[in-house]
């Protein structure tokens, strides 16, 4: 079970007897077999689906609650479990058990003329915090990979997500107990004081590595503000669909509408679409008919001329993560302006080139400066399942470490073996 102790405690002593606890897990977790983590994964994804009422019962006071408190219904979506999505959670849990152990992973090996072999292996990196939002998935899909991984973790969900975050925390924790590993290789911060976020930031008296926040871009700022540990960024998703003139302009309408509205409250969901002004003629009414009584279009001068349904944008439109049924069209003038537009105007998350022309495709795949760049298919491809990864702790788009879906291989480090018979150096 979840320890609740923490009325005795000040959110800081809270945070760092976590770390310490955490701390004390990371040797048994860091050397535990595949077969271990594998079954302590399988036994979480049963009490997942053993006890999926009381977490649909739990979420659905979870959304009362968001809903009086007057929350958007894109974050209702964010924070909503249903059979399916459970289903889905555990599925995920048995996903990341059918994958290779990341750990012990033989990185490279290298020959001196001396005779000495020095080996590169891959290591946990050892207690990671985790601060995410309103997603409840976030506590199975960052319990799995950091297990798996070797990594101990210590979660601090949001507020909103509290009963249903518990409930999977627990059924982790009791995945970790049936497979004879220690239960505090995976903890949830029972505080919603700030202080308690601050103090994981410190990195909790020396025991924390690392802290992932996944969110939108307050708490993101929020981390990278106060952070004292080394961090792993997701920024805002600020993604973008470009309509190039060599588009098939009836699948590039099919993947666009996809990929905004599949679901619009997802980090790869297109925010802006880009029209070349060759096509934009005939494809910016399509878009708009499209997404009649859907999803509010805000456009530049030209998209609006060219179909008054879309209304006209401010300039702070351009730069927006609206997470929400609404969406930036602006026409530019060919491949070269489009891949300024998301170089200047994107967040380096996920952009989408839409054309049958493979030189175009090519061209924007180099040259737009972004984790994760895609041609002909939609942006909300951008996601660890997705990319085989089995889940995913989020997408990194900074450049150190990690870039991208943030799944097994980027929770761990490396150390290096080397190998002699006596070599002493002169």
């Amino acid at each position: 079970m979840a320890r609740d102790d923490t009325a005795s405690e000040t959110p800081e002593s809270h945070v760092r007897d976590l770390g310490t606890r955490a701390r004390a897990a990371l040797p048994a977790l860091a050397v535990a077999s595949r077969e271990a983590k594998d079954a302590a994964l399988a036994s979480a994804a049963r009490a997942l689906r053993a006890g999926r009422q009381a977490l649909l019962s739990a979420n659905a006071a979870d959304i009362a609650a968001a809903r009086a408190g007057g929350m958007a219904e894109s974050f209702i979506d964010r924070l909503t479990l249903t059979e399916e999505r459970i289903e889905g959670i555990a599925a995920g849990l048995e996903a990341v058990a059918a994958l290779p152990d990341p750990v012990g992973r033989l990185l490279d090996t290298t020959s001196r003329p001396n005779g000495l072999v020095i080996e590169r292996v891959a290591v946990p990196i050892g207690v990671i915090g985790m601060i995410f939002e309103s997603r409840p998935n976030v506590a199975a899909d960052a319990g799995a990979l950091c297990l798996k991984s070797g990594n101990a973790v210590i979660l601090r969900g949001g507020s909103d997500s509290a009963r249903s975050t518990a409930l999977i925390v627990e059924a982790m924790r009791m995945g970790l107990a049936e497979a004879g590993l220690p239960e505090d290789a995976v903890q949830a911060v029972g505080t919603y004081d700030r202080a308690a976020v601050a103090e994981l930031l410190r990195g909790a008296g020396g025991t924390v590595d690392l802290v992932i926040p996944r969110g939108g871009k307050g708490l993101v700022g929020l981390v990278q503000r106060e952070a004292r540990v080394p961090t792993l960024l997701h920024l805002e998703g600020n993604c973008h669909s470009y309509v190039h003139e060599g588009a098939d302009l009836a699948k590039a309408l099919a993947v666009i509408v996809n990929a905004k509205l599949r679901r619009t409250g997802v980090c790869g969901a297109t925010e802006s679409v880009l029209v070349d002004r060759a096509i934009a003629p005939a494809f910016v009414p399509m878009l708009a008919e499209a997404f009649a009584g859907r999803c509010e279009l805000r456009g530049d001068a030209v998209a609006h001329a060219l179909d008054p349904r879309i209304v006209p944008a401010g300039k702070e439109d351009w730069d927006t993560e609206y997470l929400d049924a609404i969406a930036s069209v602006a026409v530019v003038g060919g491949l070269d302006e489009a891949v300024a537009w998301v170089n200047v105007h994107g967040s380096h998350h996920t952009d989408a080139i839409l054309t049958e022309d493979r030189a175009a495709a090519e061209r924007f795949l180099a040259d737009v400066d972004s984790a994760i760049v895609i041609h002909n298919a939609s942006t909300q491809f951008a996601d660890g399942g997705e990319f085989g990864m089995g889940a995913e702790i989020g997408i990194a788009t900074g450049r150190f470490h990690a870039r991208g879906p943030v799944g097994l291989e980027q929770l761990t480090t490396y150390k290096y073996r080397v190998r002699g018979s006596g070599q002493t150096r002169p």
